[in-house]
């Protein structure tokens, strides 16, 4: 686990279940991101392909892909991931691409801390700001109170974008060096 957050969990009370974040993904993560993603029952097998190519993205170009990465894991497997990166043709912007939380390991703290963890490392690469999209299907609310918890606000709503019936929300939460 990243120093800077083992002493703010330790504040909070937390126990912290044996993890190991890790920043750089490996051959084998195509494979434990297809099933990750696929397990938490939210995302269409198109979803996961994406989700995967990011994956690809990252082994075959590098850093230059855009792509950054924190596998959780945990017990031998993975337990969760989150994916971020600075949104091209803006000075200081992130968008947080992907964060999905093995069923068996949520409602533990573990999505909070890969997202605390992305936004201190984006922050340390200069991001003043973190973007995150998801849909507005009723699916998605505990989601979104997800994000609201973690002090991203709605900055904008698209009605219909990915299909009738289904908007995109876009939160976003500044991130100052003394947050």
């Amino acid at each position: 686990m990243p120093e800077s957050l083992a002493p703010l969990a330790l504040l909070r009370g937390e126990t912290l279940p044996p993890l190991r974040f890790r920043d750089e993904p490996v051959d084998r993560d195509r494979a434990t991101v297809r099933e990750l993603t696929t397990a938490t029952g939210f995302f269409s097998s198109e979803e996961v392909a994406v989700a995967v190519e990011l994956i690809d993205a990252r082994l075959v170009q590098g850093l230059a892909s855009g792509y950054r990465f924190l596998f959780a894991d945990g017990d031998g497997r993975l337990d969760g991931y989150v994916c971020y990166g600075p949104i091209p043709l803006t000075k200081s912007s992130f968008d947080l691409y992907w964060i999905a939380v093995r069923p068996g390991a949520q409602q533990a703290g573990l999505g909070r801390r890969l997202m605390e963890a992305a936004e201190a490392k984006a922050r340390e690469l200069g991001a003043t700001a973190m973007y995150v999209e998801t849909s507005s299907r009723p699916q998605y609310e505990p989601t979104r109170a997800f994000y609201r918890r973690l002090g991203y606000r709605s900055a904008a709503e698209l009605p219909d974008f990915y299909g009738p019936g289904d908007g995109r929300v876009i939160f976003a939460k500044p991130l100052r060096r003394d947050s």
